[in-house]
């Protein structure tokens, strides 16, 4: 395979992984075959509903706050409900979001997400349970002493845990940890463990994720190697790999993610890229002040576009990640603007149509036929919900990936 880098100077020209082999590889993982058993000649049509692998986003707190217009409230509903199927906390879940002062929790701006996400039948993420970066962490916890220090951790994690069971469909533990661990350089390396048991405490299933950032991009993916397998020698019951997308530049270097991938596949764990933006957090549009308000050229916006495409292209062919999550879609609620798919008038980028054409159209299974001399009926499909029609009669069927093939019968 050959990779080169993505800049927002290149267009369509520029090449990286070969599109045979990435269109062979979402073939094998990410279709199978749905067989439809009826009365010969009888007319069959499948139309997908939903994707199994999640092509997510931000759900962020103004749109629950009051702080988003109506208007825009409604739009950011039903563009979400078109374009994305899962959907991540941006804000309000964080503790030092949700409890600023000792002992006073606000959960009801998580709570109004949860509603909207089980109405809306969307799987959330929670993140982040803890984060130990020191500049968010609470100053009212860094005055307490290592026991009460030790006490707050347990009652975070036990009551979040008892609150929100079988809410969340996934966490993230402890953020960002190789970066920095203020309760591990308060209370010890076990800390760690007991904070994933504290959350087990309250529910039992809960999937807890570790989340960190500068992987895809290379740079600290030998150090996220050693700590996720130093966690899992110790006995921290992991469900996932979370590995965040934003560390980009002006450039995407294809060939970093695809090997940050491979490398990671190793572990046998789901791996979720849960919080992309291009360009990223080391574009000048995020690092240069005078940038921030700037708009990129038309040139630029193609080869966004591109660079999205050939990203979202890498990661659904690889075996090992299970989703992507966009972290914002919105020039109105997203702190990289110019990395939305959507101006703040709701005008669409090119970037928003390269999304389109690959998660709504070629990524979304629509066939029509009739069953042979024998009733049968077959196509290929990825996985995902389904709704299947013979005869005018409907069913809702799930194509899997752990079972590769689902039998409908109509007689």
């Amino acid at each position: 395979m050959r990779l080169r880098h993505f800049t927002l100077s290149l267009l369509a020209a520029a090449c990286t992984v070969q599109a045979a082999d990435l269109d062979a590889a979402i073939q094998n993982n990410r279709t199978g075959t749905l067989v439809i058993q009826a009365r010969p000649g009888a007319k069959v049509q499948v139309e997908q509903v939903r994707h199994e692998f999640w092509f997510g986003a931000t759900v962020p707190t103004g749109m629950f706050t009051g702080r988003m217009s109506a208007e825009n409230a409604a739009k950011f509903n039903e563009v979400f409900a078109s374009h994305f199927n899962a959907g991540v906390i941006e804000a309000s879940f964080k503790w030092h979001d949700m409890e600023r002062e000792r002992g006073v929790v606000n959960y009801s701006t998580v709570d109004a997400m949860l509603r909207w996400a089980d109405k809306a039948g969307i799987p959330l993420r929670g993140h982040c349970i803890y984060w130990g970066v020191p500049n968010r962490v609470q100053e009212w916890l860094k005055e307490l002493s290592d026991a009460d220090l030790r006490v707050e951790l347990r009652q975070r994690g036990r009551s979040i845990g008892a609150r929100y069971r079988g809410r969340f469909a996934e966490y993230d533990l402890n953020n960002e940890m190789i970066h920095a661990n203020y309760y591990e350089q308060r209370l010890g390396e076990g800390i760690t463990k007991e904070m994933a048991q504290w959350v087990k405490d309250g529910d039992p299933d809960a999937r807890l994720f570790v989340n960190d950032y500068d992987i895809t991009t290379g740079n600290r993916l030998d150090d996220y190697v050693k700590h996720i397998r130093k966690l899992l020698e110790m006995g921290v019951p992991l469900a996932g790999i979370g590995v965040q997308g934003h560390l980009h530049g002006d450039t995407f270097d294809a060939a970093a993610l695809q090997n940050a991938l491979d490398v990671l596949a190793q572990f046998k764990l789901p791996v979720r890229i849960t919080e992309f933006n291009f360009p990223g957090q080391r574009s000048k549009y995020y690092r240069d002040k005078e940038a921030r308000t700037a708009q990129l050229t038309a040139e630029e916006e193609q080869a966004k576009a591109v660079a999205l495409r050939e990203f979202y292209r890498i990661c659904f062919a690889h075996p090992a990640v299970t989703g992507i999550m966009m972290w914002g879609f919105w020039e109105g609620a997203n702190w990289i603007p110019q990395s939305s798919l959507y101006r703040r008038d709701w005008t669409p980028t090119p970037a928003a149509g390269a999304y389109q054409d690959l998660v709504l159209k070629q990524w979304w299974t629509r066939w029509s036929g009739t069953t042979d001399t024998k009733g049968r009926a077959e196509t290929r499909a990825f996985f995902g919900k389904y709704r299947v029609t013979v005869d005018g009669r409907e069913m809702m069927v799930e194509l899997k990936r752990t079972e590769g093939t689902k039998t409908v019968k109509a007689e």
